[in-house]
């Protein structure tokens, strides 16, 4: 991949060093104008390359979110340096998806885009295509961008969220912390600047992600905005979106910020603020009461997974579960199935799952398991586990138990402990890649 993008790069160097060699021949007219090269390098990522072109293009893109938000632009030296950071941590997870069989077939994708069409008032994938054509959007490049998010959730999914461990000793630490924390009744929308803090980072770095971060507060504490900083400063993920988190419940939220946003007013910014993962600086948006439900609707259920691997592509766990369920339409007994060919640790219950509050599975299997009636099975439904078969059971409203206020717990803490473990295998990802800058060539 390297050495045919390397050399498409030359070949275009060396047509358009013909064209001012040719320049100066007899006959030949303008023989002082020169052609500059069309493309070069500005960064060596593992095996792959980054050009000049693809960061130009990329920071076109950028620029045009950016304005469309009404953000001021970064200096376009830190905004540059900002984008080929992306780039670079992009193209790792790329070549990581590649390498450990993560991808995304075309079909999979035409789903996810018509999803998003219908998610934006669009009646068809079509109309949505000559939407983005108006606003001056390459629809084969918005196709490949949102193919890398997902294969980026997929990995994320599989290296971070599914090996996170959350032990019954947290959970009742954390219950019991925020029955004496104020004001945990409430939500907060937040944005937030994160200067990472790189593993095992010497004295210097540190120092190095202190002042950093001291640039960023002073420039805020000078009037700037805090959405521009955001995309100057910030190495979070949605550093180009200002850093908006949302809006989040006090308990979604770590205590050293609610400690700090207690004491914040709308509209304020926090200091500096030290975590684990590196400075923080923290904005309060706005602040609001939150209405806790009392009662919740639950659904009883079993489902069937077959998962994928390296040595079962997708197409043949999907092939494997669609026989399954050819046999259960045919008269099989679901459970029976589960049990012989269900990859889950219910299968030995016959798939059953009991009692499935909102939140307590991944959005893809509690889309599918909502759409469906009590006794009506689904189709195949894919998750970053695989594929699954769903059969809804009955459904009940129940009042807020004191489990069910404990699984709240644990999805707040696997909010919280997601975010840092995936910063943290990034991290690891990167210092285990080779990586050459050469974005400063073009000043030579």
């Amino acid at each position: 991949m390297l050495r045919n993008k390397m050399m498409h790069v030359l070949l275009l160097w060396l047509v358009c060093a013909g064209g001012v060699y040719a320049a100066g021949l007899p006959g030949k007219t303008n023989p002082q104008k020169q052609i500059a090269p069309i493309d070069s390098i500005v960064a060596v990522v593992n095996d792959d390359v980054i050009t000049r072109h693809e960061l130009d293009d990329r920071l076109g893109n950028v620029v045009k979110q950016l304005q469309k938000q009404g953000t001021s632009l970064p200096a376009p030296d830190a905004l540059e340096k900002q984008v080929l950071e992306r780039m670079i941590t992009d193209m790792l997870q790329a070549q990581f998806a590649k390498e450990t069989g993560v991808h995304v077939d075309d079909t999979q994708l035409d789903k996810a885009l018509q999803s998003i069409a219908q998610e934006n008032k669009f009646p068809t994938l079509a109309d949505f295509r000559d939407r983005l054509a108006q606003d001056g959007v390459d629809f084969k490049k918005f196709r490949e961008e949102i193919r890398g998010e997902i294969v980026a959730t997929r990995l994320r999914e599989r290296e971070v969220d599914n090996k996170l461990v959350i032990s019954e000793g947290e959970v009742d630490n954390y219950l019991a912390t925020q029955a004496k924390q104020p004001g945990k009744g409430e939500e907060y929308q937040l944005a937030h600047i994160l200067v990472l803090v790189p593993e095992q980072a010497s004295a210097d770095k540190i120092q190095a992600s202190r002042q950093r971060a001291g640039q960023a507060l002073a420039r805020l504490q000078d009037g700037a905005d805090f959405a521009q900083v955001a995309a100057e400063f910030s190495d979070a993920k949605d550093a180009m979106q200002g850093g908006n988190l949302g809006l989040r419940p006090a308990d979604r939220i770590p205590a050293l910020f609610l400690d700090a946003l207690q004491k914040m007013h709308p509209g304020e910014f926090s200091a500096v603020l030290r975590s684990p993962n590196g400075f923080h600086i923290l904005k309060l948006i706005d602040k609001r009461s939150k209405d806790i439900p009392v009662v919740i609707t639950q659904t009883h259920a079993r489902h069937i997974l077959i998962k994928t691997s390296e040595l079962v592509p997708e197409n043949e766990a999907k092939s494997r579960l669609l026989e399954i369920k050819q046999r259960i339409e045919t008269g099989a007994d679901f459970a029976e199935q589960a049990k012989r060919y269900s990859e889950d640790g219910s299968a030995s219950q016959g798939g059953d799952l009991g009692w499935i509050s909102p939140g307590d599975t991944v959005p893809e299997f509690e889309k599918a398991m909502d759409a469906l009636q009590p006794g009506q099975m689904s189709g195949a439904v894919q998750t970053g586990f695989g594929w699954h078969l769903i059969l809804v059971i009955e459904r009940r409203n129940t009042d807020v138990s004191v489990e069910q206020k404990k699984q709240q717990a644990r999805m707040s803490i696997r909010g919280f402990k997601s975010e840092e473990a995936y910063q943290d295998w990034l991290r690891q990802l990167r210092d285990r890649a080779y990586v050459e800058y050469r974005l400063d060539d073009k000043n030579k």
